[in-house]
């Protein structure tokens, strides 16, 4: 039950009982990741005051020019992540190989591994468009006290325990499930709390945005370009509004509460799609689902797709139920 005024902490601790197998670790790492999130909200409130804008000269793995506030957040959330020691192995969007993390006696006992990245949409940090942070959550496959390998990290999206995502815009919002609805806290930044502001988010079942690059409409597969003529269409409660803001987790949020669908498709420049399954499709498509939305590449539900590589991109399709299941209709059909 929710009590008025609660607090991301209290929600965590009366929710305990719902973490399988968790005997308190679960809430210690996303109290962790709470943690991480205040320390990069707080540098992504300063940053046009500081020299932390613009690129910092490197590419990451992806070949994607690196902002400096990206390789701020990804050193503050392995930092906090490691020091507490409550995982044992780190996957970052912004790292070529995952990260073992050993315990004072060398050995790691802990259950999780944590896939993060950790600030989607930082191409839009120069012009004050808001980013975010998305995470997901595994239960260790391999044999524990052992240093994980990359069989850890390759599991399906329907494997997760939690996923979620921090918004740092208007208001900073975490948005976490762990397998038993969405929940969504907002940060009053007076005393740096988190408090229960949205609780048991859902997609509306139908929506009247769509959300996609239409610059790059004529590299689209047929499917994309005919699902998106249906939504420019004069019919029913169509043309729909097009809402795009090159942020991910800015996006999913929106559509999330007013009702949408946010597309990122194959291209001719990127065959399998631009977006990371592990770092970015797996825990929005977890979020989704729970929220009572889908999520699908147009042909397969995105938590079913077994995982072959730690970067890998797929087609992602994303938001209010029967907005998905008609842009896979027209995918299925083309």
């Amino acid at each position: 039950m929710r009590h008025k005024n609660q607090t991301l902490g209290e929600f965590i601790i009366e929710n305990q009982e719902e973490f399988k197998y968790s005997s308190g670790e679960l809430s210690r790492l996303i109290n962790s990741i709470r943690l991480a999130a205040k320390v990069v909200n707080h540098e992504v409130n300063k940053a046009g005051l500081v020299d932390i804008l613009g690129a910092a000269g490197e590419t990451n793995v992806q070949g994607e020019s690196q902002q400096k506030l990206d390789v701020y957040a990804n050193e503050a959330f392995i930092k906090t992540l490691t020091n507490r020691e409550i995982v044992c192995g780190i996957a970052s969007e912004e790292e070529d190989h995952f990260i073992t993390i050993k315990g004072r006696n060398q050995n790691n006992d802990n259950k999780y591994v944590v896939l993060i990245d950790p600030l989607d949409g930082s191409s839009n940090i120069d012009v004050n468009v808001s980013v975010g942070t998305i995470f997901s959550i595994y239960r260790r496959v391999t044999p524990s006290g052992t240093p994980v390998t990359l069989e850890d990290f390759l599991q399906p999206g329907n494997k997760q325990v939690a996923a979620g995502y921090i918004i740092y815009g208007t208001s900073t919002m975490i948005v976490y499930t762990t397998g038993h609805g969405v929940n969504g806290f907002t940060l009053n930044p007076a005393i740096g709390t988190y408090y229960h502001s949205h609780p048991n988010m859902q997609f509306p079942e139908d929506g009247t945005i769509y959300s996609v690059n239409e610059g790059n409409y004529v590299h689209f597969p047929q499917g994309v370009k005919d699902y998106i003529k249906y939504c420019q269409r004069e019919e029913g409660d169509r043309p729909y509004t097009s809402r795009y803001i090159g942020s991910l987790v800015s996006d999913f949020h929106r559509n999330m509460i007013k009702g949408g669908i946010y597309i990122y498709p194959n291209t001719a420049k990127n065959p399998d799609g631009k977006l990371r399954l592990l770092y970015e499709c797996n825990p929005m498509a977890f979020i989704a689902e729970q929220a009572g939305g889908l999520a699908s590449n147009g042909f397969t539900r995105i938590l079913d797709i077994q995982p072959t590589e730690l970067h890998q991109r797929v087609p992602f399709i994303c938001g209010s139920r029967n907005m998905v299941l008609k842009a896979e209709e027209f995918m299925q059909n083309a």
